[in-house]
């Protein structure tokens, strides 16, 4: 196959040892092309523009600029982009965060040896994909109760080691509205305690492990 009739792919990761991977997988196939490789989010802005690749492989958890954010900005600019979400994040929040930036696809890294180059492929002709992982989170809490924007605000925080007094004073509220949130919060994560609670919301994508 020519190259002009090959996929042109960007990959976008802040690991280079993952990029090289990548690299090493695509360089095997015949109708496969790497055009650039991205180390930001910021960065894979710019070579986005400047290659327009058929499709982009794009990391979540970056300095400086996350996938979302990049996969967002770029949807913007470039609607048909396709997008394929590669990470080693599959909550729920994460995934549905995600396809509604604009992502093609969400697929695992564990599963980049074996289903990388299907879905790759599986994008180009215009479908959609899921790693069976993020399909199972996804219909495992489809009719969770969602925490509201003051209860995740507050899951950030339990998570950053806060004491409900701390959380208190930070948002300029009483202590017994903090204890109301985080009974809730308990009570719709299903969770035990308050450090269960955040081992959950980095979990399933409600909150950020990186903050």
């Amino acid at each position: 196959m020519s190259e002009s009739a090959a996929i042109r792919v960007l990959t976008v990761d802040d690991h280079p040892l993952f990029r090289s991977g990548v690299t090493a997988l695509l360089a095997s196939q015949p109708d496969m092309q790497l055009v650039a490789e991205a180390a930001t989010g910021r960065e894979a802005i710019r070579l986005f523009r400047t290659h327009r690749p058929d499709v982009t492989l794009m990391d979540l958890q970056m300095p400086e600029m996350s996938g979302l954010e990049a996969t967002i900005a770029i949807r913007a600019e470039f609607p048909d982009a396709r997008i394929i979400v590669l990470t080693t994040y599959a909550g729920d929040v994460q995934v549905l965060r995600a396809l509604r930036a604009g992502a093609r696809a969400y697929l695992l890294k564990t599963l980049a040896d074996t289903e990388l180059l299907a879905t790759i492929r599986s994008v180009h002709s215009g479908k959609k994909a899921l790693s069976p992982e993020a399909s199972y989170q996804l219909a495992e809490h489809a009719t969770d109760e969602a925490l509201t924007p003051a209860e995740v605000e507050v899951l950030r925080l339990i998570a950053a080691g806060n004491a409900n007094k701390q959380i208190a004073d930070r948002l300029a509220v009483t202590e017994d509205t903090i204890k109301g949130r985080v009974k809730n919060i308990l009570s719709k994560l299903g969770a035990n305690d308050r450090t269960h609670a955040a081992i959950i919301g980095v979990k399933r994508g409600i909150i950020d492990p990186g903050e």
